[in-house]
């Protein structure tokens, strides 16, 4: 793997790759570098043989609080596009990946690191965790972030969100969809690794069919996502890892998975 900075990356022999947002003394707020860093890393994580499933975490006491503005004035409209859009854009690419991604929050999660955590396939925190789309607090708001917190949350409380720029317990943010379980802060990184392992465990080709069907069906009209979704079920039925699946189960031992 290539050197990434501001990043962490390290695979492991149970096919879960972590990355490591790693600026702690800025509580991992995003900035170009770190923006492009873990764009690439995704990108390069979803083309390694070595890796089914992707855990986020921070570095230090938080997870991440958002985006760097400390150089924030004195920029040209077009300027300030190309800034937001390298923000935006590791979002955007966990939904175009094949393999799921997982966050793990501890800490912050607030502003883009907020939308981070709404744009992983799955997400995990530590019971002190909050989390929360702030940038109204300094004159700003998290319009980007907002997209995968309303796919995440719905309209209204999304809007809520985006509006008072509150941070809510991870309690709160399970009971409205934004995240799938809290754990003790003390266990958060090792039910992260286990509930991504198990992952790791299941058909990686079911896995990342089911993942991108899922994304491509998400703004379909129904019954054109029915018919999508069948379409896409008869091609993995037809694949060798489901065939193996099937015999494994019905012959009551461990699959073997080709990933075809």
């Amino acid at each position: 793997m290539r050197h990434y900075e501001n990043l962490m990356v390290e695979i492991g022999d149970d096919f879960v790759a972590e990355i490591t947002l790693n600026r702690p003394e800025n509580l991992n707020t995003f900035d170009i570098p770190l923006a492009k860093a873990l764009h690439e890393a995704l990108e390069d994580l979803d083309l390694e043989n070595r890796t089914r499933v992707i855990i986020i975490k921070g570095a230090g006491k938080a997870f991440c609080a958002g985006i760097d503005i400390s150089n924030f004035s004195n920029k040209s409209v077009k300027e300030y596009r190309e800034w937001i859009q390298y923000m935006g854009n590791p979002l955007i690419a966990i939904s175009r990946m094949n393999k799921p991604v997982i966050a793990q929050v501890h800490g912050v999660a607030a502003a883009n690191g907020a939308g981070l955590v709404a744009a992983a396939d799955l997400a995990i925190a530590g019971e002190k965790a909050r989390l929360g789309l702030t940038a109204i607090n300094v004159g700003l708001n998290c319009v980007g972030p907002v997209v995968p917190v309303a796919r995440s949350v719905g309209r209204k409380k999304a809007l809520e969100l985006l509006f008072y720029g509150d941070l809510i317990s991870a309690g709160e943010a399970m009971k409205m969809g934004l995240i799938n379980r809290v754990v003790p802060d003390a266990d958060l990184e090792q039910e992260t690794r286990k509930w991504a392992a198990t992952l790791a465990q299941k058909s990686p080709l079911a896995l990342q069919i089911s993942k991108k069907a899922f994304y491509a069906a998400e703004d379909m009209e129904y019954y054109r996502a029915f018919e999508y979704m069948n379409e896409v079920f008869a091609r993995l039925c037809s694949s060798e890892d489901a065939q193996e699946g099937i015999g494994a189960f019905l012959g009551k031992r461990a699959p073997t998975w080709k990933e075809k």
